[in-house]
């Protein structure tokens, strides 16, 4: 089992350095840890999900393993693809792990009362969410790798109508209003 964490997480770091700028000086970072525009955010317990998937986090999200967050896990910030300036706005919950050729591997449970989603354009892939989505912001994606079992509710219809489903929702998909 450690074995295949370790081997989870040297693909993990292959493929975000695959993703990342071709930038490597240090000039952006702090000794407290990585320029949170263009590093990846691991996670290995809930508390850690949760920083990770704050305003303070960084535009990729990646759990090590299954976890349990403590009511409700917020994804909130404004973010941008790759970390990069001028990249698109867009978010990333990777719970899952993939071998050389972007083939998933092992996914990952995130279990919570309530997957909050405030960031624009945040992608759910490779993994399963345990419990319900409620989405305040254009652009949520629920890849077609991922699964939510309970309920997906929207804040609005306009939220909605921005929304790609691909994935799978065992609960019922609704709008609030």
């Amino acid at each position: 089992m450690k074995f295949k964490l370790f081997l989870a997480m040297i693909l993990s770091v292959a493929l975000l350095a695959a993703c990342g700028s071709d930038d490597t000086s240090s000039d952006d970072t702090t000794d407290e840890g990585a320029d949170t525009t263009t590093a990846a955010s691991f996670a290995d317990d809930g508390e850690a999900l949760k920083e990770t998937a704050s305003e303070n986090g960084t535009w990729i999200i990646i759990p090590t393993q299954d976890m349990t967050v403590e009511g409700e896990l917020v994804v909130a910030g404004e973010f941008r693809d790759g970390g990069e300036e001028d990249g698109d706005i867009y978010r990333k919950i990777a719970a899952y792990t993939q071998d050389d050729e972007r083939n998933i591997i092992d996914q990952w449970t995130i279990t919570t009362d309530r997957l909050v989603v405030q960031s624009e354009n945040l992608n759910f892939q490779g993994g399963i969410l345990e419990g319900d989505v409620y989405v305040e912001a254009n652009g949520f994606q629920l890849h077609e790798t991922a699964t939510v079992t309970g309920n997906v509710v929207f804040a609005n219809a306009d939220y909605e109508a921005s929304a790609a489903l691909d994935g799978t929702v065992e609960g019922e998909v609704s709008v609030e209003e």
